[in-house]
């Protein structure tokens, strides 16, 4: 009788041992950032890249884009404070650059400056702030 009670022990803490880690749905989350290039974006957060990115490529889709021209362009885990600034090309194209993970809205903000920086970028013909991401993924500023 104590053999077979060893070998379920044993049977049951190796596969215990095997089970893959529960996904915690508490603390900080992540944030993502989807772009279908001139045609739309996307941007969700979550516990995890995968929901999150799913999310935001959802949104992305919704602007008519299909899902394969909807491309991860950033993850920030924990999310932090993020920007989205426009940038356009003096040939026409256009894009967003997004940075998150900055520890607070006056950083990230500020970062808006450099990114703009003519002088290091003249190739620019526009550039500019388009959203504050707090660290829940809140809209806090929009043009």
């Amino acid at each position: 009788m104590q053999r077979i009670t060893n070998t379920v022990l044993v049977a049951f803490l190796m596969s215990a041992v095997s089970l893959p880690p529960a996904v915690s749905q508490e603390g900080p989350l992540g944030i993502a950032f989807v772009e279908a290039p001139e045609q739309g974006g996307g941007v969700a957060t979550g516990y995890n890249p995968d929901t999150a990115f799913a999310a935001a490529r959802a949104q992305c889709m919704e602007s008519g884009a299909l899902k394969e021209d909807c491309l991860r362009i950033a993850w920030c885990f924990p999310a932090r404070w993020s920007i989205d600034v426009f940038v356009q090309h003096r040939e026409g194209p256009h894009w967003h650059e997004v940075t998150c993970g900055v520890a607070t809205e006056s950083v990230a903000r500020s970062l808006v400056a450099h990114i703009c920086d003519r002088a290091e970028r003249p190739e620019l013909i526009e550039c500019s702030l388009v959203q504050v991401y707090d660290p829940d993924g809140n809209k806090l500023m929009e043009n």
